[in-house]
């Protein structure tokens, strides 16, 4: 079988997982909602088969690129997405609790939707990739921040469940701004397909930061441009300028997500006249706040080991097999060290000051704005070795 062919096999395989994953979502709201099991075995039926069909995907894209799928950021995003969803299942598996699922499902979704924005072609790897420690490294990485993420979705549960959203305070605020950021994603992916099927993509060029002409293929219309830049007929483009020290094709990804997800907020709002926090509160009327602060709790243990190992030591091995040293202060390996550091401070927290309950949710909340922060602005915006994707 030839590569293409591979390739129409794992894709396929992955968009009927989405969409399983998606039907999910409705008997695990039932189940949450009725006592009755059948709900809750039928979402998790579907989560099953969804789960299998990613790993056909990841295993037959293998063969197809004859290399781990996670050397750039729509194999890694999809990798991480998928392993969201095993998380879940083993946590479910442990624990027994669908809500986990009612709410960590929908998280994986965003984030396969996220990376189905990115290119998707085939192409050779660079020579520092070209190591079996990258793939140790990159999926240990994505694992680990895939359990950690649970901890997100159980703080998310706590927080509603114990909050009382209709009150104005730090609190409720922080929550809505968070559901708020879940939504600005949402719109990066919609605008993205939008304008991948409506709008041609647009040349720029502009002199870089080492005083030579490069070009950027713009598929949104460009906003954001670096100091200079043109079209390739030599017009002016763009309405905002910046230094080339940053990717401003990238930048302007972000700023389209923030202004269409804004939009899609304030409609939500608009239609519901409730807030989002408000809207999912009724969802978490039959947890257990302790058991939802456990499985936080331990899902940070689970995942904080494995975060030092792929993301440090596994890192570390790699960075000296492809650039001859062990740490170099690029901007990915600082916010690598910036998470370890920040996980090891909440199991300090929690284990010697007693931290728990809404201070644990909220640790997990931030861990989980830092993962993605550094595998999104830093991995697109700030210039440096790990910007490959």
């Amino acid at each position: 079988m030839n590569q293409e062919s591979l390739l129409s096999i794992s894709s396929n395989a992955l968009f009927i997982a989405f969409i399983l994953l998606l039907i999910a979502i409705v008997p695990l709201g039932l189940a949450v909602k009725s006592k009755r099991k059948i709900f809750g075995k039928l979402g998790l039926l579907f989560t099953y088969i969804a789960f299998a069909l990613q790993l056909v995907y990841f295993v037959v894209r293998w063969v197809a690129v004859d290399h781990a799928p996670v050397s750039n950021m729509y194999e890694f995003m999809t990798f991480f997405g998928i392993m969201l969803t095993g998380s879940y299942l083993i946590i479910h598996f442990l624990y027994k609790q669908i809500v986990v699922g009612l709410f960590t499902i929908p998280v994986s979704l965003i984030i396969l939707g996220y990376g189905s924005v990115f290119a998707k072609e085939v192409s050779p790897l660079v020579p520092s990739l070209q190591s079996h420690w990258l793939t140790i490294h990159v999926m240990t990485v994505a694992f680990s921040s895939a359990i950690l993420s649970v901890s997100f979705a159980t703080g998310l549960i706590y927080l509603l469940r114990t909050l009382d959203v209709s009150k104005k305070s730090i609190s409720t605020y922080g929550l809505e701004f968070v559901l708020y950021c879940l939504v600005v994603v949402i719109g990066f992916i919609g605008v993205s397909t939008f304008f991948s099927l409506a709008t041609e993509e647009v040349q720029v060029q502009f002199d870089n930061a080492q005083g030579q002409q490069e070009k950027a293929t713009y598929a949104m219309m460009p906003l954001i441009v670096s100091k200079g830049a043109v079209t390739e007929k030599g017009d002016a483009i763009g309405v905002v300028e910046i230094t080339n020290k940053i990717d401003a094709k990238k930048l302007n990804s972000i700023i389209w997500a923030f202004i269409v997800g804004t939009i899609l907020y304030g409609v939500i709002r608009f239609i519901t006249r409730k807030s989002i926090s408000a809207l999912l509160k009724p969802w978490t009327s039959r947890v257990q706040p302790q058991l939802m602060d456990e499985i936080s709790y331990r899902a940070v243990v689970i995942g904080f080991p494995l975060f030092a190992l792929g993301g440090l030591l596994f890192a570390m091995i790699w960075a000296q097999i492809a650039w001859s040293r062990y740490w170099g202060w690029d901007p990915k390996e600082v916010w690598a060290l910036i998470t370890f550091l920040f996980y090891a401070a909440f199991l300090h927290f929690r284990l010697s000051k007693g931290w728990e309950g809404e201070k644990t949710a909220w640790l997990a909340i931030i861990g989980f704005g830092i993962i993605v922060f550094n595998q999104v602005f830093v991995n697109l915006v700030i210039a440096g070795l790990h910007s490959y994707a």
